[in-house]
């Protein structure tokens, strides 16, 4: 199978600077976005942590000869959803990176000539110019070498962790009311929505470093999965969110992904939709058929996080998205 389904930037050009009337472009996207989005911001938060970085280049059995391999470098960028705390095996405790999140699945498949993952929990847009414990910087991974980047950043910009504890601990005050969403409105604004349109140029800002530095990379903005059902009113009190706030967090979701969705397309990069691929397979679900685990988690897997099943899915995903495919349901 072929390795990457077109690399560099196309028809996007330099987006080192915003030509004129782009600012314009994303605030009526991100505006659209807001308003018609829908899903469930839920991700426990995993606390910023040291990390070790460096290639997982060893360990994939029937990887061909060097000489054989796609002359592919390929740097993973990225948050928990991406380092996968609590898979098997852990490969680095203070980043809690395993070596079968998505991108080490995907590029020991693809036997890619060289892989690097500098993904780590806890991370935000902040942690692409500024080390996390040893963990340097994630963007000095990414040199003019580098043939393929993917960035799943934006979750915590928008506060994953203080939302799921915030709505949760709110649940038991009105289990079949919405408290989480009158909280977060109160102000007459809702806030979580501020949240999403504050962290779209901080995503742009990352697209443009991540081309300036590797100009001829390919470069794959990866979307959040699908943490609760995508219709009703959830599982309570199995999953601890509110009736009137499943909807409400479902939407927040639904609008990180679009706004990632449309910096992707405005700052010359592709985007892997990992929530349609992943419906059916929320928090909510029963075990055998739960790719996202409940803040009690079963498997070895974080709260609120996927477990391998669902980074399996993703890798998937990223997959169709690198071979130039739709994802497939």
């Amino acid at each position: 199978m072929a390795a990457i389904s077109g690399t560099g930037r196309g028809s996007a050009g330099t987006v080192a600077e915003q030509p004129p009337g782009r600012a314009g472009r994303r605030a009526a996207a991100l505006g659209a976005a807001a308003i018609g989005g829908a899903l469930a911001l839920t991700a426990a938060a995993v606390s910023p942590a040291a990390a070790h970085t460096g290639p997982h280049s060893g360990g994939h059995h029937g990887r061909p000869p060097a000489h054989t391999r796609p002359a592919v470098d390929y740097v993973a960028l990225g948050d928990s959803y991406t380092s996968a705390p609590g898979v098997p095996a852990q490969v680095d405790a203070n980043c809690v990176r395993s070596d079968h999140n998505y991108p080490s699945l995907v590029a020991a498949a693809q036997h890619y000539r060289g892989f690097t993952d500098v993904s780590c929990g806890g991370a935000t847009t902040v942690q692409m110019w500024q080390a996390q414990g040893t963990n340097p910087a994630q963007l000095t991974a990414v040199t003019r070498d580098t043939d393929l980047v993917t960035l799943q950043i934006g979750g915590n910009d928008v506060g994953f962790g203080s939302i799921i504890a915030t709505c949760a601990g709110l649940s038991v005050t009105a289990p079949t009311g919405s408290p989480c969403k009158d909280h977060y409105g109160a102000s007459g604004t809702d806030q979580l929505t501020v949240n999403v349109l504050q962290t779209a140029p901080k995503i742009a800002k990352v697209l443009r470093a991540v081309h300036r530095q590797a100009p001829h990379a390919k470069v794959v903005v990866v979307g959040y999965p699908d943490l609760l059902p995508d219709q009703g009113p959830g599982c309570f009190p199995a999953v601890p969110f509110a009736a009137g706030d499943v909807p409400y967090l479902r939407s927040t979701e639904k609008k990180l992904n679009a706004m990632l969705r449309v910096e992707a397309l405005l700052g010359g990069a592709s985007y892997t939709d990992t929530y349609g691929p992943t419906v059916g397979h929320d928090m909510c679900q029963a075990p055998a058929d739960r790719w996202i685990e409940q803040l009690t988690p079963a498997p070895p897997a974080a709260a609120a996080h996927p477990n391998a099943a669902g980074e399996r899915a993703m890798a998937a995903a990223l997959t169709d998205t690198l071979e130039g495919r739709g994802h497939r349901r």
